[in-house]
Parts: C-alpha cells; sequence; structure tokens
C-alpha cells in the first residue's frame, strides 16, 4: 500500500493567508484583489490598481467634506442669484398703509413682477412683456419722492379721459366695473368724490398738481397724457393718489403686483369692522395662528 506524498511546494505559488473576523465597529474596506504571480510580467500596472482602489474610499471620504473656499464660493453663487431676481425679475414689498384695503392689508408682503412691463427684446416671443393696462396693481416710485415706492391700481392709460362720480370712475364717458373698490365710512368730500373739480377745496392738493390739472381738464374730463397713467387707491375715501399729486410717469413704474406670500397681523385704522389686533392668549398654538393671516398668503392680486 503506497502512502500519500504531499505534492512538493512550486516556487511560483504564494499561501493567502485567512483575514481574521471583522469587529462589529469597524468601516468595511474591500478585500484585495487576488495577487499574481511575480512572473506575470504585469506586475506593475496590477499594483498601481490596487493601490488606487485602496485609496479610493479615503478620497472620497475627503472629497465629502467642503473646504472653506467652496462654502465661500457657494454664498457668493446664491447672492449672485438673490441680486439679479431682485433686480431683474420680481421684488417683495410690505403694504404699510391701508389704501388699497380690501385688496391689500397693512402686514401684506407683495412679491411684484418687475419682467412685465420691461422693455421687448429678443426674448418677447417667450416672455409676456406689455404695457402696464387699466386694473393692473402696480409698484412705482412715488413722483415727488423717487426713493419712496407706492402702491396703486391703474385707473386710466395715456389717451383716456377720467371722471369720478361718488368715487366710482368713468373711462371715456363709460362708468366702470370696480368691485375692488372700498368705501369705508369718512366725511363727504366733493373733490374726492366728484373729480375733477374747478375748486381748489382740499389743502392735501399739491398747487403744481393744481395748475397743470386745469390745462389737462376738458369739458370736466381729464385727459390722461402721453407716457402717463391716472391712479387710484382701492380704498377711495382714504388713499392719497392721482387725484392729490397727480400722474405716474411710465418710467417710474416698477413692476406689477403678482401675489401675497405672507401676511402680518396688524391693525386697520380706517376699517372699524376689521379686528386684526393681536390678543393676548397664552397657548402657544392659539399665539401662532394669531400671528399671521394665513388665509391671505399665496392670494394672486387681481
Amino acid at each position: 500500500m503506497s502512502a500519500s506524498v504531499p505534492p512538493p511546494d512550486r516556487a511560483d505559488e504564494m499561501e493567502t493567508p485567512v483575514p481574521p473576523p471583522m469587529r462589529a465597529d469597524a468601516m468595511e474596506c474591500p478585500a484585495p484583489p487576488p495577487m499574481r504571480p511575480a512572473g506575470g510580467g504585469s506586475g506593475g500596472s496590477d499594483d498601481l490598481a490596487l493601490r488606487r482602489q485602496l485609496l479610493g474610499p479615503e478620497r472620497s471620504r475627503d472629497a465629502v467634506v467642503p473646504n472653506v473656499l467652496d462654502i465661500v464660493a457657494s454664498l457668493f453663487r446664491v447672492l449672485a442669484a438673490a441680486v439679479f431676481v431682485l433686480t431683474f425679475i420680481a421684488q417683495p414689498f410690505r403694504i404699510p398703509s391701508e389704501s388699497m384695503e380690501h385688496t391689500l392689508l397693512v402686514g401684506d408682503f407683495v412679491l411684484v413682477n418687475k419682467m412685465i412691463y420691461a422693455p421687448p427684446g429678443e426674448w418677447q416671443w417667450l416672455l409676456p412683456y406689455r404695457e402696464p393696462q387699466r386694473g393692473d396693481v402696480i409698484v412705482f416710485h412715488y413722483p415727488d419722492q423717487p426713493s419712496e415706492h407706492v402702491v396703486k391700481r391703474v385707473i386710466a392709460v395715456p389717451g383716456e379721459t377720467v371722471h369720478l362720480q361718488d368715487g366710482l370712475a368713468d373711462i371715456d364717458g363709460v362708468p366702470q366695473d370696480e368691485p375692488y373698490v372700498a368705501f369705508e365710512p369718512a366725511y363727504p368730500d366733493a373733490y374726492r368724490d366728484d373729480f375733477p373739480q374747478r375748486l381748489y377745496t382740499d389743502p392735501g392738493v399739491d398747487p403744481g398738481w393744481w395748475q397743470q390739472m386745469q390745462r389737462d381738464v376738458h369739458a370736466g374730463e381729464l385727459v390722461v397724457p402721453r407716457g402717463q397713467y391716472f391712479v387710484l387707491g382701492d380704498n377711495r375715501n382714504f388713499s392719497r393718489d392721482s387725484r392729490y399729486w397727480g400722474f405716474v410717469p411710465r418710467q417710474n413704474i416698477v413692476g406689477r403686483g403678482l401675489l401675497i406670500y405672507f401676511s402680518l397681523r396688524e391693525p386697520s385704522s380706517t376699517d372699524p369692522t376689521q379686528d386684526d389686533s393681536l390678543k393676548q392668549k397664552s397657548d402657544l398654538l392659539d399665539r401662532l395662528k394669531d400671528f399671521a393671516r394665513w388665509d391671505r398668503i399665496g392670494r394672486v392680486l387681481r
């Protein structure tokens, strides 16, 4: 009976050690590929590939953590995008007065579309450029103080005639349907309600505008000149508008009111039926509910 003779060791074979079992808290690393024989002729490239495989996860972990320059660059990109949007596309404004009640309330935050009235260019086939139209709620630079922004509604455009009867507008002799107009309690005022007037009865009227208005009134109708717009507040009894200081030049118009994106609950000083004063409540949920007019958020201006 012949004895079993183990095969002779070969010089080109190496024993592969068995790795110890992994600990539960150790990070998993990929196992290295089996080593090729030393005389295979491609050991250099295999070693390079092995080093890349072993170093790859470490480099990937380093790439996940951004450095200071990456953070600064990201902040500058966000800032540049915000400046571009505020300069050319849209801009937020806060309503400080009651002149546009009940379309806009004190404490409303309005997003204004600045693109719609921009001069049409090569993108006019895609973007809705147009001129201000009757009924648009617009934001503009106040003619007497250009740094101040004012929001009103366009009532008459260049070339049209306007006349108010009991606070409602007639355009080119035709009474207008104005469902947005509010008449909050106020004393009678002939100049305010039946505009234009030949008598200087209101000390709040700008003297320069009074003189110009006498030249632009024909047969009891105020004619809107070229490049000018006649604007009024929706709260007709409590609005200082074109009746008191004149037309809005086309170049002063910033944009059209788009929507209400937030609304703080603030009281009105002209509407006794509107109770938006903050109540003293102990419950946190009630205070959060009364903090803002949540039902007005997202309301499109019309």
